[in-house]
């Protein structure tokens, strides 16, 4: 087992976090992201004290086909947000984890060589680590930590495979799904699942010769839209087309995530929809919690089900029993 690295005392942490001192922040998101036993004191710590400067970001998840161009489309949309309306960005980017090493294998911050270098980004590239959902298994903790340290924007970039999008709409207030231009096959492709998550779809590549392919997949994409019945917060999601290589349509895309935060605001979504994030973090907490309860116990009750000296109902009790009893101080 690993042994712990040499930590600062938490308030070092937080005092740099509340000053927006990035190189502290991005510490203390490596104590948050830690597995080790030995962080998860120091790690609660840091998230207690620095809880009540959080919550005042615009969070935003992004979400796409390979290729879409995720990455170019957060560099300009990030310089867009700092040049354009002097305000800072924070990008939490789920990388694909290496079966060998565990660490991330793209590398965003070689992705986002313009935005990287402002002095008013973040960018943390974090390995999913094989974490179901396409976001890292402390995702949630990050972005608080993120505006505490004064991000007024949080974009979230998964991994964009299986239960992604369900994950990362559970923690974000604007959902965007970036596609690029295909001629007559996105309708075949469509999951309703996430169509029913999503707040804006942006036909991404819309420049050159793929012009009027992007434009009839606006168009296709927004009548299938009108076949889903209105959503419970009364928000229509939109279908935009965009050029984040040309920088072209990005800026756009931004003044719809601000229309419904407005939207949602006035009519009392916005806060119903942070409530459900909370729940939903707890819940994660509880099950990671379980997870490692049980540990312990599941290989030998697994093995006597196998053999058929245990009913797995009767194994699944012992193995919550005996997780409770370990779970008491």
């Amino acid at each position: 087992m690993p042994s712990r690295r040499k930590r600062l005392p938490a308030a070092q942490y937080i005092d740099g976090i509340l000053v927006s001192d990035r190189v502290k922040l991005a510490q203390a998101i490596t104590v948050i992201e830690s597995e080790l036993a030995s962080d998860l004191d120091l790690a609660e710590e840091i998230l207690d004290a620095v809880l009540p400067h959080t919550g005042n970001s615009r969070r935003v998840g992004i979400t796409g086909t390979p290729g879409a161009g995720k990455s170019t489309f957060i560099d300009v949309l990030g310089l867009h947000l700092i040049h354009n309306r002097a305000e800072r960005v924070a990008v939490l980017s789920i990388d694909p984890s290496s079966p060998i090493s565990g660490g991330s294998i793209l590398g965003d911050k070689t992705r986002m060589e313009r935005l990287s270098a402002e002095e008013r980004a973040f960018i943390r590239p974090s390995p999913s680590r094989g974490h179901l959902g396409g976001v890292a298994r402390r995702t949630r903790e990050t972005m608080l930590l993120c505006e505490a340290a004064g991000y007024e924007n949080i974009l979230v970039e998964t991994v964009g495979v299986g239960q992604s999008e369900t994950a990362v709409r559970s923690m974000t207030d604007f959902f965007l799904l970036l596609m690029i231009p295909r001629a007559g096959d996105e309708l075949q492709g469509m999951k309703r699942g996430i169509i029913e998550m999503i707040d804006a779809i942006a036909i991404n590549k819309a420049d050159g010769d793929n012009v009027d392919a992007a434009r009839r997949s606006q168009h296709e994409y927004q009548n299938a839209l009108h076949l889903f019945p209105l959503a419970a917060d009364g928000w229509n999601p939109l279908v935009m087309t965009c050029s984040a290589l040309n920088q072209q349509g990005v800026a756009e895309i931004w003044d719809v995530v601000l229309q419904h935060r407005a939207q949602q605001e006035s009519n009392g979504y916005f806060k119903t929809r942070r409530s459900a994030q909370s729940l939903d973090w707890m819940r994660d907490i509880v099950t990671a919690e379980i997870d490692n309860l049980v540990a312990e116990h599941l290989p030998s009750l697994a093995e006597a089900v196998k053999e058929g000296k245990l009913t797995p109902f009767h194994a699944a009790r012992l193995l919550v029993s005996r997780s409770l009893l370990a779970a008491k101080p």
